[in-house]
């Protein structure tokens, strides 16, 4: 709610906040953190927090916490969910059988998951999860990180061009940020292929929407399953307009259960500090 306030209001209780609860959306610059001069914790509810300044906040000695791990089965479960019903053409196949289609004869055949190969964007805690998961539908896995992570039983590639090249489903986990803004681009969705499904369960801003949008209608790829946009909730028309495409409203999180477990993190972290605790889940920066 701070951004929302006009300037007089937020200089008349700026003295008093000491915290700031915030989602894995929400904006904290470095302006906003330079007008709180009581500030000691942001809070964030939610494993990304590219919104907030953090070398801002570090610098000033505010501590900024993020809720980690909580929510990795569900965001894994979602991301083999998305693959399964690009692949399978589940929402399709929902509209077929409803629409009345069904009537007329059979659906167009899709395209088996089981012994593909996958490849990861990202191999935190997330994309390990996804990879075991990936396992059980006996898929070879690959990944792509900053470097390789010594002791994971599964191929490194330098960069996410020759990953795409070398799998069918490329799934995109890693943070958001300017570091990886557009690392999935037009050469990216080329390596993939015409058989090849993107799925982005990160951020919207790593992957080209425009490029992929042109790569979709082109045949460039086969299809992609997307939990996240670059301007969301705004979602083109085009992307809207695609059959091939599966679309759901940034919801990798969101079940009862773990929107809960994330809320008590973020609490936890929040009050721990503001009584002189140390915080439970600090982001890598702060720790």
């Amino acid at each position: 709610m701070l951004p929302e306030l006009d300037a007089a209001a937020l200089a008349q209780v700026a003295p008093l906040i000491r915290g700031i609860a915030a989602s894995g959306d929400s904006k904290v610059p470095a302006e906003l953190i330079a007008q709180l001069p009581a500030l000691e914790v942001i809070s964030v509810m939610g494993v990304g927090y590219d919104g907030v300044d953090v070398a801002a906040a570090k610098a000033r000695g505010v501590m900024v916490t993020h809720t980690p791990d909580v929510l990795n089965d569900d965001v894994a479960d979602l991301a083999l969910g998305l693959m399964l019903s690009a692949a399978r053409q589940l929402p399709a196949a929902d509209r077929f059988v409803r629409s009345g289609q069904w009537l007329q004869g059979g659906m167009p055949l899709a395209r088996k998951m089981s012994g593909a190969r996958l490849g990861l964007v990202g191999i935190g805690r997330i994309g390990q999860a996804i990879a075991q998961r990936a396992l059980a539908f006996n898929m070879s896995v690959a990944y792509t990180a900053r470097s390789a992570r010594p002791g994971l039983p599964y191929a490194f590639h330098p960069d996410a061009a020759s990953l795409a090249a070398a799998v069918d489903f490329l799934v995109v986990i890693t943070p958001g940020g300017a570091a990886t803004r557009h690392m999935v681009n037009a050469q990216v969705l080329k390596a993939l292929g015409p058989d090849g499904i993107l799925v982005n369960v990160a951020r919207g801003s790593v992957v080209d929407e425009a490029a992929l949008i042109e790569a979709l209608e082109s045949g460039t790829i086969a299809g992609a399953g997307l939990d996240v946009f670059e301007a969301e909730p705004q979602v083109p028309q085009r992307l809207l307009d695609l059959g091939k495409v599966v679309l759901t409203p940034h919801i990798g999180s969101a079940t009862a259960a773990t929107r809960q477990a994330m809320a008590d993190l973020a609490f936890n972290n929040l009050a721990a500090l503001l009584a002189g605790r140390p915080v439970l889940t600090p982001v890598p920066e702060c720790a």
